[in-house]
């Protein structure tokens, strides 16, 4: 049999053919989505499908995927869902910004971060500048003495009061904004609650395998297990260039004749969640004392954008979490120039 590997339809008639004893080849979509191309009509429907799918299997030219072992499949989707977890907190987390620098624009440059402790901690007691204004300020130097665990001083608090009594925000509408704010609040911390556990979940899952990604300078035990589901087998890819494609890393080629350019971008034709993993720990690994850190420093000496120099450690970084996971051996630091 062969099928596509569309989102998460084809996991359930997989299993079933495989447990009945079926050979399943399942295909990338962008190898018969290329075959397609060939046709002049490139007509799209479930028959055209089928027929191209029987093509690409045909003529052998594909490379297959297989439903990884049940902890890696368990680690994959909790991965997956973590993602889509965060990406709500982000919303809250804008949402929460945007009304603030409505009704008090002031506030969130008081402190090094918004979502700080004693910054939320402030918020979540008193929500509005009003409140915070009318608030003794005995009242307040004790709450932001506790939630930043005495490192703020008595000056901090009067220039926290002085400021929203002097705000520039909108005055009017404030229980609207409050009572948004309030369950913005309390959505917030349910997603740090769930976010908390679902990491303790993922450890559990991670630390069953014998894997030492998590050596890598920058690269966490989360980021470590998110790059790990995706990839699966190591042995499914011949060299480290194969993994770069795989995620997407790779640059796009542009030639014809005597034609060669020079301005190619990442193909982001790979696993996108594989890509955004890797992306993200290489953002961290390129401010660590490492050699990714020397290397992210020669592309920005070079004249190259902070991004462009990130995604050059990102493929750098994709060839040392190829090298572990094929030797199995903890990171050992190299020298990339």
């Amino acid at each position: 049999f062969g099928m596509e590997a569309t989102g998460h339809y084809w996991y359930s008639i997989y299993s079933f053919l495989q447990s009945k004893g079926f050979t399943v080849y399942v295909i990338n979509p962008i190898q018969s989505d290329s075959l397609r191309k060939l046709y002049i009509r490139q007509t799209k429907n479930d028959s055209k499908d089928s027929f191209l799918i029987a093509e690409v299997v045909r003529f052998g030219q594909f490379t297959t995927t297989s439903l990884a072992d049940e902890n890696l499949l368990s680690l994959r989707q909790l991965c997956r869902y973590r993602d889509s977890i965060v990406s709500s907190r982000t919303e809250v987390k804008l949402r929460i910004s945007t009304i603030m620098e409505q009704i008090f624009p002031e506030f969130e440059k008081l402190f090094s971060s918004l979502w700080g402790s004693t910054s939320m901690g402030i918020l979540e007691t008193y929500i509005t500048p009003d409140k915070i204004a009318n608030t003794p300020i005995d009242e307040l130097f004790s709450l932001i003495k506790d939630k930043s665990h005495n490192k703020l001083t008595l000056e901090k608090a009067l220039s926290i009061k002085e400021a929203a009594a002097n705000t520039f925000g909108i005055k009017i509408a404030q229980d609207a904004f409050a009572f948004q704010l309030n369950q913005l609040f309390e959505r917030l911390n349910f997603l740090n609650e769930q976010i908390g556990k679902l990491d303790a979940e993922i450890i559990k899952y991670y630390e069953t395998f014998e894997c030492y990604l998590h050596t890598i300078p920058g690269v966490g035990i989360i980021a470590a297990a998110t790059i790990l589901s995706e990839i699966g087998d190591i042995r499914r890819f011949k060299n480290s260039s194969s993994l770069v494609a795989y995620a997407g890393i790779d640059p796009s080629v542009k030639q014809s004749g005597e034609f060669n350019s020079t301005h190619n971008h990442m193909s982001k034709r790979g696993s996108p969640y594989l890509r955004h993993a890797i992306f993200l720990a290489a953002c961290t690994c390129a401010f660590h004392d490492s050699p990714m850190n020397a290397y992210y420093k020669k592309k920005r000496i070079q004249g190259k954008h902070h991004l462009t120099a990130v995604g050059a450690v990102s493929r750098k970084l994709t060839t040392v979490i190829y090298a572990i996971l094929r030797d199995n051996k903890p990171y050992e630091p190299k020298k990339f120039f």
